[in-house]
């Protein structure tokens, strides 16, 4: 049975997982944050070397501005309550996305965040913030060619070193909850092997059984590449 190193997720559902408990979304949002800690937790009791979560999309600036001011407020939350706890159990984290554009006051935690937990590595957590994947080629490819790269030495290696994900293996396993099937901008180039769970949970009531569910389905999938298993 092989065991993945990398899981991607895609944490959907939250809102309307508060609707439904609680008429309000943002209180999905809060329980969906308390939900992370759980997963982080999960992964490191079943070895997992990464978990990208994709946290907050270049598109979700297209939702009302209470709904995104509370959204960076639960960023801040997050650090100030769990910080001290995550660095202590040797947690990494990283974040990816297109930082230059957030928030001052996120910039300067997210700094201190991956300052300071560089050396951790019981788990490399990526938090994908400000993330699509389109941008993420788009920057790449203007990056290509403002290096002055010839054509002739473009390929997927030298592409790859130019992504947010540089020096992080691809995932071997994309999840997304909350019943839809769509990859929604998050790690395309990433993900082109990828082996796809789509949970029809919302994530607020994710679970380790259903993390060792994926698992257990992942570790007896035959994975070709594109060859033949005979």
């Amino acid at each position: 049975m092989i065991s993945p190193s990398h899981i991607a997720i895609i944490m959907d559902g939250n809102g309307r997982w508060g609707l439904k408990k609680y008429n309000n979304r943002n209180k999905g949002h809060y329980y969906g944050l308390l939900n992370i800690n759980k997963v982080i937790e999960h992964c490191i009791k079943i070895k997992i070397k990464y978990l990208t979560l994709y946290t907050f999309s270049t598109e979700n600036w297209n939702r009302p501005k209470k709904e995104i001011d509370y959204l960076f407020f639960l960023f801040k939350y997050f650090y100030k309550k769990n910080f001290n706890k995550l660095n202590k159990n040797n947690i990494k984290i990283k974040f990816i996305g297109d930082l230059k554009n957030i928030p001052k006051d996120l910039k300067i935690i997210i700094k201190k965040i991956e300052d300071k937990t560089k050396n951790n590595d019981a788990i490399t957590v990526i938090f994908a913030f400000n993330y699509g994947a389109k941008s993420e080629l788009v920057n790449a490819f203007k990056n290509i060619i403002k290096n002055k790269t010839k054509v002739n030495e473009i390929n997927e290696e030298l592409i790859n070193n130019y992504l947010y994900t540089n020096n992080i293996p691809d995932p071997d396993i994309l999840i997304r909850t909350g019943g839809e099937k769509r990859l929604s901008n998050f790690l395309l180039w990433q993900l082109s092997y990828a082996e796809l769970f789509f949970i029809n949970k919302n994530w607020p009531d994710f679970n380790f059984f259903d993390l060792k569910k994926v698992i257990k389905a992942f570790g007896v999938t035959k994975r070709k590449f594109g060859g033949l298993n005979e």
